[in-house]
């Protein structure tokens, strides 16, 4: 079922921004919202050695935002 683009306000994060762990590791991108069934984020980011694009799935309340320094 799609979501109406008022649905997707409900959330924290959008896709496209930049978040971390509340518990540390590497910065990460937002890369689908979640889904109603699972509730967790799709998040990608670059291993250490910045070649390997990495995925994982997190819950909002596992995410807090980072600020882009201008």
């Amino acid at each position: 079922m799609a979501r109406s683009r008022g649905e997707a306000s409900q959330f924290k994060f959008r896709v496209g921004d930049t978040v971390k762990l509340k518990s540390g590791g590497p910065e990460m991108t937002i890369h689908s919202q979640p889904m109603v069934s699972d509730g967790a984020y799709s998040c990608q980011w670059f291993a250490r050695s910045g070649s390997k694009l990495e995925r994982g799935q997190f819950y909002e309340d596992e995410l807090e935002g980072v600020s882009k320094r201008a």
